[in-house]
């Protein structure tokens, strides 16, 4: 039934195929030369198919998996530099109709639920925008009656419409449930950046099995994104499983096939791959699920997604730990959150309350706790350049349009200097002495290494604007 080209997902996502891949990895995993012949191919950032990954998440000695994690990280660096992007998730609702296993909103937890009214939604943005964020990811949990798109989009005219002395917020994702062609345009024309919808399994059986409600349609469910992007127009998606509820081999076999499906019938594959793994939650018997992943694995996993989708953006939560997280961040990350709550009013006020007065809880766990300049300190510490940038969402980079950029090296010229341009803008709004000093020695240090000669003379004239005052200059 595998058919990449199918609008089908039980056909593009076709269990056999998944199955026959992790048995042919197994097969061909015990073949140095082949391991060898993939690595080598994933060196030449060509990327790997569903099936050659497959060979690399049975790769279990130390030392292939360190030459793959070498790998992993000059291709990682060859694509994106030293630079992180930074951003925020912002909880809109916490009202749900569904009633998934794994998840501290379920409908069937005795918990407070709140939803922000436009006032307390501005009170979030400004406390964002005092942390110094530019790019916010929406969420809530589904409930149509209570959180209809039209309030969502509400939401986003809000949020664009706050400005700041030092600006305004520049860019919002949103991550809501799977939804219509139509409101997808809605989205589109509301100027979103991407739209994130998280698979959470693969695996029909298990995900019938977690999801009752709403979700528990697996074809909506699954052909999600093609809706959004063929019928919304929406040219940026994320997509990504939550690993713990299934095999990770099958998942992240799955969602490789997912980004070749995109890629065949959209013409371009996913903006972004997210790693949500399963944490405690809750209402959630955390030990009644059998296949968590643990650290070893989850970085074999990462390593692997970044051999074979290079041009990819990787994004990371604060559901890792601190030492996690910079691990990962060494062999494929280019995006994470910094100083998040999962809660509704979690930056303006610690707890929503009912009317009944029970303390809202957050939809899970979280590991690194740091503050936003806390984690953008740790990263200059590492050699890593923090980015604020949205420029190629603004003008105009997106979907096919940016891909042939970044497989070309283009790309670099926009956004080294658009790094450094908002890390500027960061050290001149939002940071304290000790950082000012430190970022001030990586600006002047990274700006000599924008590789077109006229794009770095125009880097460093926005450079001395911005320390003179002018905000927002991009390439």
């Amino acid at each position: 039934m595998y058919n990449v080209k199918s609008m089908d997902s039980n056909e593009f996502i076709d269990d056999a195929e998944v199955l026959e891949s992790i048995s042919e990895g197994k097969r061909l995993s015990k073949s140095k030369a082949e391991i060898d012949k993939i690595l080598e191919k994933a060196r030449e950032y060509k990327g790997l198919t569903h099936t050659e990954a497959a060979v690399l998440l049975e790769i279990d000695d130390d030392e292939t998996l360190e030459r793959m994690y070498r790998i992993a990280r000059e291709v990682k660096e060859e694509i994106y530099g030293k630079r992180i992007v930074l951003f925020a998730p912002l909880y809109l609702s916490s009202y749900c109709v569904n009633n998934c296993k794994y998840c501290g909103y379920k409908c069937s937890n005795n918990i407070g639920r709140h939803k922000l009214t436009q006032e307390e939604l501005r009170e979030e943005v400004r406390a964002l925008e005092a942390m110094g964020h530019k790019r916010l990811l929406l969420e809530a949990g589904e409930d149509d009656e209570i959180c209809p798109i039209d309030y969502i989009l509400e939401c986003i005219e809000t949020i664009y419409d706050e400005k700041f002395e030092n600006g305004a917020i520049r860019r919002v994702n949103v991550d809501i449930a799977a939804t219509t062609a139509e409101n997808y345009k809605k989205l589109k024309d509301a100027q979103i950046g991407t739209y994130i919808l998280f698979q959470e399994t693969y695996h029909k059986p298990t995900y019938l099995e977690m999801h009752k409600g709403p979700k528990h349609n697996y074809e909506w469910h699954t052909e999600a994104m093609d809706r959004a992007m063929l019928g919304g127009g929406i040219d940026d998606v994320g997509i990504g499983p939550l690993f713990g509820l299934y095999d990770y081999h099958y998942e992240t076999i799955a969602l490789l096939m997912h980004a070749e499906h995109l890629e065949a019938v959209a013409g371009v594959g996913p903006h972004t791959i997210s790693f949500p793994r399963l944490l405690p939650a809750e209402g959630v018997d955390y030990d009644s699920f059998p296949w968590l992943v643990n650290d070893r694995d989850f970085k074999k996993i990462v390593a692997t997604i970044r051999l074979a989708v290079p041009y990819t953006g990787m994004i990371l939560s604060t559901r890792e730990s601190v030492d996690f997280r910079n691990e990962l961040l060494e062999i494929g990350i280019s995006q994470m959150s910094a100083g998040s709550s999962v809660g509704v009013g979690g930056y303006a006020r610690k707890a929503a309350v009912d009317d009944g007065g029970v303390e809202e809880k957050p939809q899970f766990n979280l590991a690194d706790h740091r503050k936003p300049i806390d984690v953008v300190k740790g990263l200059v510490s590492d050699g890593y350049i923090p980015s604020y940038c949205t420029a190629c969402y603004r003008e105009g980079r997106t979907g096919d349009r940016f891909m042939p950029l970044a497989k070309s090296g283009q790309i670099k010229n926009c956004c080294l200097p658009n790094a450094l341009l908002t890390f500027e803008e960061y050290l001149r709004d939002y940071a304290d002495g000790e950082l000012r000093l430190m970022g001030q020695e990586m600006i002047d240090r990274e700006i000599n290494t924008v590789p077109n000669e006229k794009q770095r003379a125009r880097a460093a004239d926005y450079l001395k604007k911005i320390r003179e005052g002018e905000r927002d200059l991009r390439f």
